[in-house]
C-alpha cells in the first residue's frame, strides 16, 4: 500500500503560479490542511516515509509528525517548469495558446517523459516495501505517479485532480494496482 499526502498551500499555490523547484514554505492554509492530513493519517503504521526534499512537502510531513523517521528522495520534486516558473495557466496560453503541461513540457526544464521516469524509480524502489509507505510530494509528481502505478500511459495524469493536503491510498485488488482512496 502506498500513501500519497500532496503538500499544503502555499502563498504560490493561492495565485495559481507554477511552483516547481522554487522552495516556498507552507502559508497558514497550507499548516492547517497538513494538520487534518495528520488526523487522516492516524491509524497508519508506515515502514517507509518518503518526502520530496523541497520545504512544502517536508513541512506537511513534520506537522503530520514524520520529520523524525522522513527520508527525503530528489525524484519526488515537483516537475521541473523551467521558463514557466512563477508564471500562471493563462499568462503562458497568452505565447502559446494550446499549451499544456501533460503534452508540450516546459521550455527550460522536464518533459511529462522525464518525470515519469523519475515517479517510475520510486515506485521501483517502493515495491517490495513490507508495509505501508506514505509519499509526501507534490501534485503534478503524484498524479504521474499515480498514472504509472495503475500501468497507464502517464499522460492519463491529466485527468487526476488532487488537491492540496489531501491523501490517496494506491492499493491492490485481485492482484492489479488499484486506488483505495483519492482526494481525502
Amino acid at each position: 500500500m502506498i500513501v500519497l499526502i500532496r503538500h499544503g498551500r502555499t502563498d504560490w499555490t493561492d495565485l495559481r503560479l507554477h511552483t516547481g523547484r522554487k522552495d516556498m514554505p507552507l502559508n497558514e492554509e497550507g499548516r492547517s490542511e497538513a494538520r487534518k492530513a495528520a488526523f487522516k493519517l492516524e491509524g497508519f503504521s508506515f515502514q517507509t516515509i518518503l518526502s520530496s526534499p523541497l520545504a512544502r512537502a517536508r513541512e506537511t510531513a513534520e506537522i503530520c509528525g514524520f520529520g523524525q523517521r522522513l527520508v527525503t528522495d530528489n525524484d519526488l520534486m515537483e516537475w521541473n517548469y523551467g521558463d514557466y516558473e512563477g508564471l500562471t495557466v493563462e499568462q503562458i496560453r497568452e505565447k502559446e495558446p494550446a499549451w499544456s503541461p501533460w503534452t508540450h513540457g516546459y521550455p527550460g526544464g522536464e518533459t511529462h517523459e522525464e518525470v515519469a521516469d523519475r515517479a517510475r524509480r520510486v515506485l521501483e524502489r517502493v515495491q517490495n516495501e513490507p508495509g505501508p509507505v506514505a509519499i509526501f510530494a507534490h501534485g503534478h509528481l503524484l498524479r504521474t505517479l499515480t498514472a504509472c502505478y495503475l500501468g497507464l500511459p502517464p499522460v492519463f495524469a491529466a485527468q487526476l485532480m488532487l488537491q492540496t493536503g489531501c491523501i490517496s491510498v494506491l492499493d491492490r485488488e485481485f492482484d492489479l494496482p488499484a486506488i483505495r482512496r483519492w482526494n481525502r
